[in-house]
């Protein structure tokens, strides 16, 4: 965290040169990266019985940390993006300290005694993990497009209604109100368990997907509502399934299970952002976001049972 804020600043030096500026975001990827599989991690290092309810409140902390940046560019004084840069970079610079210095190893933590590559198959061959894995990469084709195709959503609306709205305001709204469900999911899932949760989420998110199309007819207040509800159900089975895959990993193996389906996941969002980036050109935008279903819908073929 601490290395990701300070290779962030970075590209706000004088004359810095393109291939500096890509340096230092592939830098600034590369350190982020290190942040979420472990904290999970250290999170499953603290809780078992409630680990669905402990994710759901760290998933939470990720949304509204990727909504901030809208909100910042909201409400900064002037439209100059380095008011988002500075802000974003101090507050990962005071999350890394905040780790560093307040939160220790949990009692659940098991130490591995070396790093072996053949873990993957290792983890894979797992009933359990494999379809618990399989569920979250299909949730994550939807969520980073979702999440990142938000202020196009909002953009093509507004020149299909001709009608103005905040895009950066509602940007954040839409993500960040994923907290709620996220933390309630969490709650739930101690009684229902994580994969009702997950399914219901995957459910009803692809239905979203499905009838995106028909979103762009609704009046302003239906369709900002509409955005929000699938803001809340796109990300509330992420921590659901990194609960299911910690717990089907073995316990010495629990933050190589979740590093390795996170990896996969992230690869899985390259590819559906590419994807709707392709067609945002070749298609009417109100159409893109029915490829997103695909996702959703293998994913719950996959945890069916």
């Amino acid at each position: 965290a601490i290395l990701g804020g300070l290779c962030n600043l970075s590209i706000l030096i004088p004359n810095i040169t393109v291939f500096n500026l890509l340096t230092a975001r592939f830098a600034t990827g590369f350190f982020l990266a290190g942040i979420y599989p472990i904290g999970m991690k250290i999170a499953s290092d603290y809780y078992k019985g409630s680990l669905g309810k402990a994710l759901g409140y760290l998933v939470g902390a990720l949304v509204l940390g990727t909504a901030l940046p809208h909100l910042i560019n909201q409400f900064s004084w002037s439209n100059d993006y380095n008011a988002v840069i500075i802000s974003t970079s101090i507050l990962s610079l005071i999350g890394g300290l905040a780790m560093w210095k307040f939160v220790p190893d949990g009692p659940y933590r098991k130490l591995v005694s070396k790093f072996q590559l053949g873990l993957a198959s290792q983890l894979f061959s797992i009933p359990s993990f494999r379809k618990a894995a399989l569920g979250y990469l299909g949730h994550m084709w939807e969520l980073y497009a979702f999440w990142g195709f938000i202020p196009v959503i909002l953009k093509t609306y507004i020149r299909t209604q001709s009608i103005h709205i905040e895009v950066s305001f509602w940007s954040f709204l839409i993500i960040a109100i994923g907290v709620f469900s996220c933390i309630l999911g969490g709650f739930i899932s101690l009684k229902s368990g994580s994969r009702k949760v997950a399914s219901f989420s995957l459910l009803i998110s692809g239905i979203f997907c499905l009838i995106s199309p028909l979103l762009f007819q609704l009046p302003p207040n239906l369709f900002l509502s509409a955005l929000c509800i699938w803001g809340m159900v796109v990300i509330s089975d992420s921590p659901q399934f990194s609960t299911m895959i910690a717990l089907a990993a073995p316990p010495d193996l629990k933050g190589t299970a979740l590093t390795i389906t996170n990896c996969l996941g992230f690869a899985v969002t390259i590819v559906s952002i590419q994807l709707l980036s392709f067609l945002a050109e070749k298609i009417d935008n109100s159409l893109l976001y029915i490829f997103l279903g695909i996702g959703p819908f293998l994913g719950l073929y996959a945890i069916r049972k």
